[in-house]
Protein backbone atom coordinates (compact mmCIF):
# COMPACT_ATOMS: atom_id res chain seq x y z
CA UNK A 1 0.00 0.00 0.00
CA UNK A 2 1.45 3.35 -0.98
CA UNK A 3 1.59 6.29 1.40
CA UNK A 4 -0.91 8.13 -0.82
CA UNK A 5 -3.52 5.37 -0.65
CA UNK A 6 -3.03 5.12 3.12
CA UNK A 7 -3.79 8.83 3.50
CA UNK A 8 -6.84 8.45 1.30
CA UNK A 9 -8.15 5.60 3.45
CA UNK A 10 -7.63 7.64 6.63
CA UNK A 11 -9.49 10.59 5.07
CA UNK A 12 -12.38 8.37 3.99
CA UNK A 13 -12.63 6.80 7.44
CA UNK A 14 -12.63 10.28 9.01
CA UNK A 15 -15.31 11.42 6.56
CA UNK A 16 -17.59 8.48 7.37
CA UNK A 17 -17.04 8.86 11.10
CA UNK A 18 -17.97 12.55 10.86
CA UNK A 19 -21.08 11.59 8.90
CA UNK A 20 -22.09 8.97 11.51
CA UNK A 21 -21.54 11.57 14.25
CA UNK A 22 -23.74 14.08 12.39
CA UNK A 23 -26.49 11.48 11.97
CA UNK A 24 -26.32 10.65 15.69
CA UNK A 25 -26.50 14.36 16.55
CA UNK A 26 -29.48 14.83 14.22
CA UNK A 27 -31.31 11.91 15.82
CA UNK A 28 -30.52 13.26 19.32
CA UNK A 29 -31.80 16.70 18.27
CA UNK A 30 -34.99 15.12 16.94
CA UNK A 31 -35.51 13.17 20.16
CA UNK A 32 -34.98 16.31 22.26
CA UNK A 33 -37.45 18.27 20.10
CA UNK A 34 -39.96 15.41 19.86
CA UNK A 35 -42.68 17.13 21.95
CA UNK A 36 -42.49 20.25 19.75
CA UNK A 37 -42.38 18.14 16.58
CA UNK A 38 -45.41 16.11 17.69
CA UNK A 39 -47.31 19.30 18.51
CA UNK A 40 -46.45 20.84 15.13
CA UNK A 41 -47.45 17.66 13.31
CA UNK A 42 -50.72 17.46 15.21
CA UNK A 43 -51.47 21.09 14.35
CA UNK A 44 -50.83 20.61 10.62
CA UNK A 45 -52.84 17.36 10.66
CA UNK A 46 -55.89 18.82 12.41
CA UNK A 47 -59.09 20.01 10.81
CA UNK A 48 -58.03 23.67 10.84
CA UNK A 49 -54.41 22.97 10.00
CA UNK A 50 -54.93 20.45 7.20
CA UNK A 51 -58.48 19.68 6.13
CA UNK A 52 -59.74 23.25 6.02
CA UNK A 53 -56.78 24.91 4.22
CA UNK A 54 -56.86 22.30 1.46
CA UNK A 55 -60.59 22.87 1.06
CA UNK A 56 -59.89 26.64 0.96
CA UNK A 57 -57.54 26.09 -1.96
CA UNK A 58 -60.26 24.36 -3.99
CA UNK A 59 -62.89 26.88 -2.88
CA UNK A 60 -60.69 29.79 -4.02
CA UNK A 61 -60.71 31.25 -0.53
CA UNK A 62 -58.13 33.78 0.58
CA UNK A 63 -57.78 31.66 3.76
CA UNK A 64 -55.43 29.32 1.89
CA UNK A 65 -52.87 32.13 2.21
CA UNK A 66 -52.75 31.39 5.94
CA UNK A 67 -50.86 28.18 5.19
CA UNK A 68 -47.74 30.23 4.56
CA UNK A 69 -47.12 31.20 8.19
CA UNK A 70 -47.63 27.66 9.49
CA UNK A 71 -45.31 26.31 6.81
CA UNK A 72 -42.63 28.87 7.69
CA UNK A 73 -42.88 28.01 11.39
CA UNK A 74 -42.57 24.30 10.66
CA UNK A 75 -39.60 24.87 8.36
CA UNK A 76 -37.87 26.84 11.13
CA UNK A 77 -38.53 23.99 13.54
CA UNK A 78 -36.96 21.58 11.07
CA UNK A 79 -33.97 23.91 10.59
CA UNK A 80 -33.43 24.01 14.34
CA UNK A 81 -32.68 20.27 14.32
CA UNK A 82 -29.74 20.53 11.95
CA UNK A 83 -26.40 19.28 13.21
CA UNK A 84 -24.19 22.29 12.55
CA UNK A 85 -25.28 24.88 10.03
CA UNK A 86 -29.03 24.84 9.33
CA UNK A 87 -28.61 24.43 5.57
CA UNK A 88 -31.40 22.29 4.19
CA UNK A 89 -31.71 20.49 0.87
CA UNK A 90 -31.68 23.01 -2.01
CA UNK A 91 -34.89 21.59 -3.55
CA UNK A 92 -36.69 21.93 -0.23
CA UNK A 93 -35.41 25.51 0.14
CA UNK A 94 -36.61 26.35 -3.37
CA UNK A 95 -40.06 24.92 -2.61
CA UNK A 96 -40.18 27.02 0.57
CA UNK A 97 -39.11 30.20 -1.27
CA UNK A 98 -42.03 29.72 -3.64
CA UNK A 99 -44.67 28.68 -1.11
CA UNK A 100 -43.81 29.92 2.36
CA UNK A 101 -43.67 33.60 1.53
CA UNK A 102 -45.51 36.61 2.89
CA UNK A 103 -47.68 36.83 -0.21
CA UNK A 104 -50.98 38.55 0.48
CA UNK A 105 -54.24 37.88 -1.27
CA UNK A 106 -55.24 40.22 -4.07
CA UNK A 107 -58.46 39.93 -6.04
CA UNK A 108 -56.56 39.59 -9.31
CA UNK A 109 -55.00 36.38 -7.98
CA UNK A 110 -58.35 34.70 -8.61
CA UNK A 111 -57.71 34.97 -12.36
CA UNK A 112 -54.57 32.84 -12.05
CA UNK A 113 -55.34 30.97 -8.84
CA UNK A 114 -53.03 27.99 -9.36
CA UNK A 115 -50.00 30.13 -10.09
CA UNK A 116 -50.49 32.12 -6.91
CA UNK A 117 -51.64 29.46 -4.45
CA UNK A 118 -50.47 26.02 -5.51
CA UNK A 119 -46.93 26.73 -4.21
CA UNK A 120 -48.45 27.18 -0.72
CA UNK A 121 -49.77 23.64 -0.78
CA UNK A 122 -46.57 22.18 -2.18
CA UNK A 123 -44.47 23.82 0.53
CA UNK A 124 -46.98 22.77 3.19
CA UNK A 125 -47.04 19.14 2.04
CA UNK A 126 -43.25 18.85 1.93
CA UNK A 127 -42.86 20.43 5.35
CA UNK A 128 -45.60 18.24 6.80
CA UNK A 129 -43.93 15.15 5.33
CA UNK A 130 -40.61 15.96 6.97
CA UNK A 131 -42.32 16.65 10.30
CA UNK A 132 -44.09 13.31 10.02
CA UNK A 133 -40.83 11.48 9.26
CA UNK A 134 -38.97 13.25 12.08
CA UNK A 135 -41.69 12.25 14.56
CA UNK A 136 -41.87 8.68 13.26
CA UNK A 137 -38.14 8.04 13.38
CA UNK A 138 -37.64 10.07 16.54
CA UNK A 139 -40.06 7.67 18.22
CA UNK A 140 -38.79 4.47 16.57
CA UNK A 141 -35.01 4.77 16.35
CA UNK A 142 -32.55 4.41 19.20
CA UNK A 143 -29.54 5.03 16.96
CA UNK A 144 -28.98 5.83 13.29
CA UNK A 145 -29.70 2.65 11.31
CA UNK A 146 -27.19 0.98 9.01
CA UNK A 147 -29.99 -0.07 6.64
CA UNK A 148 -31.95 3.06 5.84
CA UNK A 149 -35.75 3.10 5.83
CA UNK A 150 -36.95 5.45 3.09
CA UNK A 151 -38.32 8.06 5.50
CA UNK A 152 -35.08 8.24 7.49
CA UNK A 153 -33.10 8.41 4.24
CA UNK A 154 -35.32 11.36 3.19
CA UNK A 155 -34.57 13.08 6.53
CA UNK A 156 -30.85 12.59 5.86
CA UNK A 157 -31.33 14.12 2.40
CA UNK A 158 -33.11 17.11 3.94
CA UNK A 159 -30.06 17.78 6.10
CA UNK A 160 -27.59 17.06 3.30
CA UNK A 161 -26.31 13.93 5.05
CA UNK A 162 -27.03 11.53 2.19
Amino acid sequence: MSEHSGNSTVRMEAYWQKRRDQEATLLANIKTALPRLEEALEKCSSHWGYEDPIYRFYHHSFKVYWLQSNTRANAELLRSLAPGKPVLDPFFEEILRAGATDKEFKREHNRDWLTHTRPFLEAFFHTRYFLEMAVKYGQELTSPPAVLPSGWAAILCLYNLR
